[in-house]
Order: C-alpha cells, then structure tokens, then sequence
C-alpha cells in the first residue's frame, strides 16, 4: 500500500475511476435505466435494454474472472453477506421503480443529468439521498429492521447462482458465470440493430468494465489495506447521503468508495456533456413537475435501501456476482417504472 495515500481515499481513487466511465457511458452512449424501460414499452426499440444486457454480460464475465483469479473473495462481497430476503427485493424493486418513472431519473440518471447542467436532477439527488438515510439510520430505521431484519449470509451456502450451481453441478462457480455472461452477451446481438450499433455496444461495455474495476479495486484495497473497507462495487442510493454528508463534514470524516463514484459520474457525465455539445442549465418551470419528482426521490431513496440497491446496485454489481435478489429486484423495478410510466401517460385509465 502506498503511504502517501489511505486506504479509504484510495478506494475513493477506484470509485472515481469507475464513475467516470458511468458518466460518459451514460452522456456519450445514452446508458440508462428509465430511458430503456420507456423505448422497449413506448418505443418499441429494444436497443437500450439490449445495452444492459451486455453491460451485465461484460460484468458477469469480469467478475467471474476475478473471482476464479483469487483476487475478488466472494464471501467478502458486500452483497453476498447478507441473506438474502425475496419480499425485500420485491417490494423494494417496485418502490425504486415506480418512484424513478415519477421523477424521471433514476439517482445515477440524476448525477449524469445534473453533470449536463440539469439543476431539477439536483433536487432528485438531495432527496434521494437524505430519504436513503432516513431508512438507513433515521426515523424509519427501526421499522425497516423490524419489517426486514438484516441475518448474516450462511458462509457455507452464500446466495449466490453461480455458487449453487456449482453445488448441483461440480462445475466451477467462476466458469458458470463466465459462461453464462458470455451467453447473455450473444443473446442480446441477436436483432440486426444491435448487430449494426457498435457504439451503444461499446458505451454499455465500459459500464460493465466500470463495475469489474469497482470490484477488483476494492476487494485489492481489502486484501493488501489495513483498514476494513467494504468490497463493493458501483450504486446509487445510500452513496448520495454519503457524498452530502462527506460535503458537510469532511474535516472529521473520510472518503469512501461511493463517495468517489458520485463525484466520478458527475465528473464523466460533464466531460460528455461538453463533448457532445449538450451542456445547458436547465430549471424546472412547473411546480407540479417539481412536486412529482420530490415524490418520486423520496420513494426511490426508501425502496433502494429495502431491495439493498438501485438499478445500477442491483442491476449491474449484484448481477455481476449473480446475487440471489439482483434478477428478481430489476424485474421489479422495470414492473414498478411500468407501472410509474402508465401512471403518468395515461392515469390508469380502462382501455376501451
């Protein structure tokens, strides 16, 4: 380890990196959860979903890599130290999508717009991060626990596929995941428009690189540091309160890896902006506008940290170790955006 530079601030260092690339991902490739769910239902365009498909699959496959490598520790893996709670993952999904079609932003589409000169993404941000932390260890805290309560991960049974697959088959957990990454990729390659778009293909690659070098870099930091940092990779929740509070406090706290990937995306997300010629301050001019999006942070931030992360947390870092909850907690938040979306276009009105 170098001694010029902590433990924490280093991981922050690999959250930057990492966020980074998010953030043009998200500018220069039109990466995006609630933009993907909106083209596949409205749209009738797969492309953008296709995208995380691949991003998974290049996730799936670095990180698997990783593990069989010995570098990445899966009974380590904040995700896979926890049991795992299908309710949870449900019922938190739903609420994080829904909130996200009622704000418009998913809290990494937030930081990506806000680094475009978005300022109402600036209100979903702040709210998003303070409600993730009235749930964390504010007022709904305890009934949180109490509705969820947090058990530790059987060490001989950690619920991940990859790992009861190798339990059912002998086949190795990392050469299941590997494969089945590939599998996913070549899945999603099988329409002529994906097949004719190399650069969405690209943008959704280096998002799922950004999540293999979230994990690597922090299971590396774990391994060789002295100081207990989590092994994580990239989300979108509780790391906004931590970033606010870093904000306020920084003389008497450190930084930490979601820190560094807040600052990272809106960092990236500028850099594109600027690229493409993008970069504009906007305001909101509706009150109503404003009023739904402050609702639909507020839920956002109380369903990630039940289902144990976003759509990026869930939908690319879980997914990549093949945690139990990440399949089931995105189906939920595509089913709670739709159910958002339809709200919104048509007030849940009978179709004649």
């Amino acid at each position: 380890m170098f001694d010029w530079i902590s433990d924490a601030n280093l991981a922050a260092l690999i959250g930057l990196v990492g966020g980074v690339m998010l953030g043009l991902s998200a500018r220069l490739g039109r990466f995006c959860t609630l933009g993907a769910i909106e083209d596949a239902l409205y749209a009738g365009s797969s492309l953008r979903m296709r995208m995380w498909g691949i991003a998974i699959g290049v996730a799936m496959i670095g990180t698997h890599l990783l593990i069989g490598l010995g570098i990445l520790p899966e009974a380590e893996a904040i995700y896979l130290r926890l049991g795992w709670s299908p309710l949870a993952s449900i019922l938190g999904g739903l609420m994080f999508g829904y909130g996200m079609a009622l704000s418009g932003n998913c809290g990494f589409g937030a930081l990506a717009r806000l680094g475009g000169g978005d300022l109402r993404a600036f209100v979903i941000v702040v709210v998003m991060g303070l409600s993730a932390y009235v749930a964390i260890s504010g007022p709904l805290a305890y009934l949180r626990v109490l509705a969820f309560p947090e058990t530790p991960a059987d060490p001989a049974a950690l619920p991940s596929l990859s790992i009861k697959l190798e339990s059912l088959t002998g086949l190795p957990a990392p050469a299941i995941g590997i494969g089945a990454g590939i599998i996913l990729i070549l899945a999603m390659f099988t329409t002529k428009g994906m097949r004719h778009s190399p650069l969405p293909a690209f943008w959704a690659t280096i998002a799922g690189l950004a999540v293999v070098i979230g994990w690597g870099g922090t299971a590396w930091v774990f391994g060789n540091g002295f100081a207990p940092i989590p092994v994580e990779s990239h989300t979108f929740s509780a790391p906004l309160g931590d970033t606010m509070i870093y904000l306020m406090t920084s003389s008497g706290s450190s930084l930490n890896f979601g820190v560094g990937s807040v600052a990272g995306v809106l960092i990236g997300a500028f850099i594109g902006s600027l690229f493409k010629g993008h970069f504009r301050w906007e305001a909101c001019e509706d009150p109503r506008e404003l009023k739904r999006q402050i609702g639909g942070a507020a839920i956002m931030g109380l369903g990630a940290v039940i289902a144990f992360g976003c759509s990026i947390g869930q939908g690319l870092s879980a997914f990549a170790i093949l945690y139990y909850g990440a399949p089931v907690t995105f189906l939920a938040i595509v089913a709670g955006a739709a159910l958002g979306l339809r709200q919104l276009i048509s007030g849940f009105a009978v179709a004649e």
